[in-house]
């Protein structure tokens, strides 16, 4: 019985050192070079490396305990690394090997809904990122013969801005404006209101605490806006190389949904601290310092990254790429470094203005020092019958509220420009996170600049508003779809509109006057 066990057992082995013996018969070693390099100083952030020489730009190095580096600044006889991890693990000595790649970063549509960082590693609780492919983080801005005039209006839900300050797909727009004056609360309604209109938004948070971005995840979940949505984040607990990295690793995921034809909103929060990091790094690479302490190239740091915003011409499907970057500004002075540059590159800034925040006007958003360069080409065509007439005086009935503050005696039109003027700023507040349809704001900015609201008190402003608002929606289907649709409005839809309006006005009234009578 042991005899037959042994015969299959001796019969295998010998199966197996004959097909061993084949595979070292056919076995042909073959040399593999590699470079490798050592640790020379180590600093916050960076590392100085030597031994390195075929190493190229922006190639990725591997450093002891796998943390990587980029390779960025090319001495004689040294080279200059971005670290993207703790470099408290580091030392003088240690072994760098050159990896022969570039950075990228995971793409796809398993990215939505979620909350990575910049290198595509998941910070939340929904396990590993399922990527559809890898793209270089770096990448060049799609040429000029690629691009399409941009057209489709980016609706934000906020009055003030769709109506003053419109927005189109593929547009570059700043935000801009002292910090704590809602700023990124802007940019989040902006994301807010893509619910349901097919537009991908990607929202990148840059030296951000965490509570704050914890916060503002919090609320895009509460709302529904994370089903559609993508949040890449390093705080400012993160290495300085991570945060480096992150604008551009967002873009890449967001150009992967671009070049599928899809639109994209992409939020930069913000491009202020993003330059302070770069300062930080190139200063500890001991890079020549410029004005304020900033390199020679810090304006190429953020053209590189806003001109990647386009629209692209049908043939190449057609996709958008629409940027908000936000920019701190210091004591409203609009006119430093980084946020002239910021407005240089793009196509129109938000002017977000502490004075109007303090005195309870939100969004707080100065018209005056706000523009688009892209402008009424984008709007839709039922803004046009209220848009011109109402900035015009808007305008003026802000000069003539500064005029009036010297108590001088007024004459009658112009009390009545004044208390239009009141009541059209009342009109243009908006609560957070609470965006309106293009035909609920057309329907209540329409009225005001009709002289509608003269008549109601300025604390009974939003309750009408709202009476309108919804009258409109629910009276005027026909109407509300033709402004979604583009078309224009002629005298007729004005006067079905405004009559809507008199007669909503006219109830809320009846109803006030009823409970003050209760």
């Amino acid at each position: 019985m042991n005899g037959d066990c042994q015969k299959p057992l001796q019969a295998t082995l010998e199966e197996t050192f004959e097909l061993m013996g084949r595979s070292l018969e056919s076995y042909r070693p073959v040399l593999e070079s590699r470079e490798v390099g050592s640790v020379r100083s180590v600093g916050e952030g960076i590392a100085t490396v030597a031994g390195l020489p075929n190493v190229r730009a922006d190639e990725l190095v591997r450093f002891a305990g796998n943390v990587y580096g980029i390779a960025y600044n090319f001495d004689p006889d040294s080279l200059g690394t971005i670290l993207l991890g703790p470099s408290e693990a580091l030392a003088v000595g240690d072994k760098v090997q050159r990896t022969g790649r570039i950075l990228d970063v995971p793409v796809g549509e398993a990215l939505l809904g979620r909350v990575v960082d910049a290198l595509g590693r998941p910070l939340d609780t929904s396990g590993s990122v399922q990527a559809e492919g890898r793209r270089p983080v770096e990448r060049q801005a799609p040429p000029f013969m690629d691009r399409a005039p941009v057209e489709v209006p980016l609706q934000t839900g906020l009055k003030v801005v769709d109506a003053l300050i419109p927005i189109g797909r593929g547009q570059r727009e700043l935000i801009v404006g002292d910090r704590q004056t809602g700023k990124t609360a802007v940019a989040v309604d902006t994301i807010i209101n893509q619910r349901d209109k097919g537009v991908i938004c990607v929202y990148c948070a840059i030296g951000q605490r965490s509570s704050s971005v914890a916060e503002v995840i919090g609320d895009l979940r509460d709302r529904g806006a994370m089903d559609y949505s993508i949040v890449v984040v390093a705080t400012g607990e993160d290495p300085p190389g991570l945060q480096y990295i992150t604008p551009y690793a967002a873009t890449t995921m967001a150009e992967y949904f671009m070049e599928s034809g899809r639109d994209v909103l992409i939020v930069y929060d913000d491009l202020t601290r993003h330059a302070w990091i770069y300062r930080e790094l190139s200063l500890l690479l001991r890079r020549p310092p410029g004005r304020e302490a900033y390199p020679g190239d810090i304006f190429y740091l953020h053209s590189r990254l806003l001109e990647r915003a386009t629209h692209l011409k049908p043939e190449l499907g057609g996709g958008s790429l629409t940027a908000l970057p936000i920019a701190e500004t210091q004591a409203q002075n609009i006119a430093a470094y980084i946020p002239t540059n910021l407005i240089s590159i793009a196509d129109g800034q938000i002017y977000l203005s502490p004075d109007l925040f303090q005195q309870g006007i939100l969004p707080a958003i100065d018209v005056g020092q706000s523009v688009s360069r892209v402008g009424g080409k984008t709007q839709l065509s039922a803004y046009r019958a209220v848009a011109g007439d109402l900035r015009l005086s808007y305008a003026q009935f802000q000069e003539l509220e500064v005029f009036a503050r010297f108590g001088t005696q007024l004459d009658e039109e112009t009390h009545r420009m004044l208390e239009r003027g009141r009541r059209v700023r009342e009109m243009l507040k908006q609560p957070q996170s609470q965006p309106l349809s293009a035909e609920e704001q057309i329907a209540v900015l329409l009225a005001v600049s009709g002289g509608i609201f003269d008549r109601i008190p300025i604390p009974d402003v939003d309750a009408a508003a709202r009476a309108i608002r919804t009258a409109v929606t629910e009276q005027l289907p026909h109407l509300c779809d033709r402004i979604n649709a583009g078309d224009p409005l002629d005298d007729g839809d004005r006067q079905a509109l405004l009559e809507r309006a008199r007669k909503a006005i006219a109830n809320f009234e009846s109803d006030k006057a009823g409970q003050r009578w209760d």
